[in-house]
């Protein structure tokens, strides 16, 4: 019992530090987010990365070494976080997504994360723990053959499409291409006098002049940081045509400010505008552990931190990306795109469906471990990643992949313990912070 209580008292402690001021500031929102959480042991995950990193600084971790350890990660590498994406050359991807927890730290975190991740998945589906292994074993292998691919082939220019998928994945591509920017539009806002403007709803929030006019200088910054080569390439206008507050969506997003800006599109027809989102980003969880002080004094704030994260990981990425500042607080700024669809899970229940996917998501994986976008203009990582992670590797590559399953069974056991703990914490208003009723 006693180890128990410590461990409650250590996951309340742990979320509470992680999220105190957002707390703070809209504990409704919060509490919403913990709903959330509370539905199951995955969703609790989800929410948590800041107790898995928490418990990775306890972890003695074989595989990371003074270049290992110091890899550019994703940070919340879990089996929902990959989907499509429209790249800078027209190009409908599919990808990994949601950079918000990027980081530099050791590239097993992201693997033993995943794996966690898929093993929580499949209890949920009820696959037997021998099937749950294979499946792992599918996305380890995977991984390590592309990371094998990119040592050959420095410049390689991989990428899932629709003209080199099937299945599962090239069904989410082909959704996405049947989205229309045009309904987008339509669902968000109306033409009133020949202009386009936001549509209330009852989900945004007007704002006031004073706000308005803040918001619109943070949108004049966050223009200096778009790469010149897309400001030139895409010839947009720019013009702002309306700003509306909104609030964040999504269990890591739960409470977050975010404001939508309507902007001229590639020209003036009133189809083709734009809607772009200001999200405040939010303390990365793994830089909470990571003390390499070159890594932390790099970034200007979170939102520098989370833009040329996303650029270092992911090729061809959002156009607009960008990041900004409102009131010294930092915000990313994207795309609100019609063409980003999330990978689903619900209709893959069994493992002969969920084994091809998971080859493709450990490709994808290692192409973002490995791949260094055009955009990039920093050297926080100054080596081939590829050839220092198959050096740590070297030829113990039975005991890696046994290592990371049996990290991510191990895992997922205190995952659902946690979840309980979770849910009986908030239940009984232990989270003071946020109130349970």
């Amino acid at each position: 019992m006693a180890a128990t209580d410590s461990r409650q008292q250590h996951i309340v402690r742990t979320l509470v530090e992680a999220h105190q001021d957002l707390m703070v500031a809209d504990p409704l929102a919060f509490r919403a987010r913990f709903r959330k959480m509370a539905a199951d042991p995955y969703a609790f995950y989800r929410g948590s990365a800041s107790l898995f990193y928490t418990d990775m600084a306890e972890l003695e971790d074989d595989w990371a070494d003074e270049r290992t350890g110091r890899v550019w990660i994703h940070g919340d590498l879990h089996a929902e976080n990959f989907g499509t994406y429209m790249s800078n050359q027209g190009r409908l991807t599919f990808d990994v997504n949601d950079f918000d927890e990027a980081y530099v730290g050791h590239f097993s975190w992201d693997l033993r994360r995943f794996v966690a991740s898929l093993t929580l998945l499949c209890w949920q589906k009820a696959l037997p723990s021998q099937a749950v292994r294979g499946l792992a074993r599918t996305y380890l292998e995977a991984y390590l053959g592309r990371v094998g691919d990119y040592v050959e082939d420095e410049q390689s220019a991989f990428a899932f499409g629709l003209d080199n998928t099937d299945g599962a994945i090239h069904r989410v591509l082909q959704q996405a291409r049947a989205a229309r920017r045009t309904r987008l539009l339509d669902s968000l806002t109306q033409i009133e006098d020949y202009e386009r403007r936001f549509r209330d709803d009852g989900s945004i929030r007007p704002l006031d002049d004073d706000e308005y006019a803040e918001v619109s200088e943070a949108f004049e910054r966050y223009l200096g940081t778009i790469p010149d080569g897309e400001r030139s390439r895409r010839r947009v206008f720019y013009r702002v045509k309306g700003i509306v507050g909104k609030k964040g969506f999504g269990i890591g997003s739960a409470g977050l400010p975010t404001y939508n800006v309507l902007i001229e599109g590639f020209d003036e027809a009133q189809e083709n505008d734009i809607i772009l989102t200001l999200k405040q980003s939010n303390i990365a969880a793994p830089s909470r552990i990571v003390e390499d002080e070159r890594v932390r004094g790099f970034f200007d704030d979170d939102g520098h931190r989370a833009v040329v994260s996303q650029r270092s990981l992911q090729t061809h990425t959002d156009p607009f990306l960008g990041y900004t500042s409102i009131r010294g607080v930092s915000f990313v700024v994207s795309e609100l795109s019609p063409y980003k669809r999330d990978l689903s899970w619900e209709d893959l229940t069994e493992p002969d469906q969920m084994a091809p996917v998971l080859e493709a998501l450990g490709q994808a994986t290692a192409k973002i471990h490995c791949s260094t976008d055009e955009d990039s203009d920093h050297d926080l990582v100054p080596f081939r990643t590829e050839t220092a992670i198959l050096a740590a590797v070297g030829n113990s590559l039975e005991e890696f992949i046994e290592d990371i399953v049996g990290f991510g069974e191990a895992y997922a056991e205190t995952v659902r313990q946690d979840h309980a703990l979770f849910v009986d914490a908030f239940r009984e208003g232990l989270i003071t912070a946020v109130p349970a009723t």
